[in-house]
């Protein structure tokens, strides 16, 4: 497939495109990524040296704190390719934790964490409870302060993505009343208070997180005054990556599909002749195009008041829409095969629905997007 998104690419966006897409392309080939899927560790641990070395970590993470100092437009390019070629790792958990220690983080836990995440220190967030609401500010979770002056925590956690490879957590609890977040060591956790979940992405690990009984340091509290602000950063942050991963996604099974529209022969001729299966397929293209569109458009004006998060949602539900429509055309066109777990396309599907239910689906953005614009 030729690459269009060039155009209006900065230097550095596409520089990163080009090593991304080199090194992924090397790093995860198919058979790895069903190989790891068994692997309880579910990536690879040489690779992940690999990517610290590579200084992805601190591309959006100021010069002074250890990183490169550019921004998160040049952090899609990268992700955009891991999600093309599916490589497994807690590079999203990390970069994630990065940004709300930049967004909510105290002057003293920026000058530690972030250059430990940036030199590949894997960390995680732990937002999600047992209600699942996309809204971030919806917790139950608490932290008690206690006459120590320590903080009892209590309550749980799902979907907390590399939680058991994680140095470091934050967490999303309140505080009299209050949002706050919490940043602490995952060894400070009681034996067995993290379960690993089954979910729909294979790929990915995910963990439920009891916090009850778990006590930390006073300095483990986020700055309290910027906490719903750093929640709301990292719901778009969030999307913004989660649709870089859908976009690379959406071209690698439009790729293997019209790979297996140009091979397989049914009642003596191709079966990309038929027109029922050529006009889908474009379909399926167009919606990418229009996604990778939203995808560069939201990464260039993001920190823009506003307008950032109308584009930002733009992307996130247009990603959603392109994948989940590109991965269902692929599974339909491999006829019998494509619903067994052997074909590649289940993969792609299963990819498109964890995204969707992670941050909001397209529906959900497109709710927020009629707020915002009318």
């Amino acid at each position: 497939m030729q690459d269009l998104g060039r155009l209006g690419f900065s230097e550095d966006q596409s520089s990163l495109l080009d090593v991304a897409t080199s090194f992924c392309a090397s790093r995860s080939p198919m058979a790895k990524v069903r190989r790891l899927i068994e692997d309880e560790a579910g990536h690879d641990p040489d690779v992940w040296r690999e990517i610290v070395a590579l200084g992805w970590l601190g591309i959006a993470i100021p010069e002074e704190y250890g990183g490169a100092g550019l921004g998160l437009a040049e952090v899609v390019p990268v992700v955009e390719q891991m999600g093309r070629y599916m490589l497994a790792g807690p590079f999203l958990s990390t970069t994630l934790a990065a940004q709300a220690i930049l967004a909510g983080g105290t002057d003293d836990q920026k000058r530690v964490l972030l250059p430990r995440l940036a030199e590949g220190a894997i960390t995680t967030l732990a937002l999600c409870e047992a209600n699942d609401d996309w809204d971030l500010g919806a917790i139950a979770a608490t932290a008690t302060r206690t006459p120590a002056g320590t903080l009892r925590l209590a309550g749980a956690k799902r979907l907390v993505c590399d939680a058991d490879a994680a140095t470091h957590i934050i967490a999303s609890v309140l505080v009299e009343g209050r949002p706050a977040l919490v940043a602490f060591e995952r060894a400070a956790l009681a034996p067995g208070a993290l379960r690993r979940e089954v979910i729909i992405d294979e790929t990915k690990r995910s963990y439920a997180l009891t916090l009850d009984g778990l006590e930390v340091s006073a300095d483990s509290l986020m700055d309290p005054a910027r906490a719903a602000s750093a929640l709301h950063h990292i719901h778009l942050t969030a999307n913004l990556l989660a649709a870089a991963e859908m976009c690379g996604g959406t071209q690698s099974v439009i790729d293997y599909t019209v790979d297996y529209l140009k091979t397989r022969v049914q009642f003596g001729k191709l079966i990309g002749s038929y027109q029922a299966l050529k006009h889908p397929i474009v379909d399926a293209y167009v919606g990418y195009e229009q996604a990778r569109s939203h995808l560069y458009s939201a990464a260039h004006c993001f920190n823009e008041q506003g307008v950032g998060e109308i584009a930002t949602r733009m992307a996130k539900a247009q990603a959603d829409t392109a994948m989940s429509f590109a991965a269902d055309r692929a599974i339909q066109f491999h006829g019998g095969f494509g619903f067994t777990y052997d074909c590649d396309a289940q993969l792609y599907r299963r990819r498109a629905i964890w995204h969707a239910s992670q941050y909001g689906d397209a529906a959900y953005h497109k709710a927020k997007l009629a707020d915002l614009l009318l």
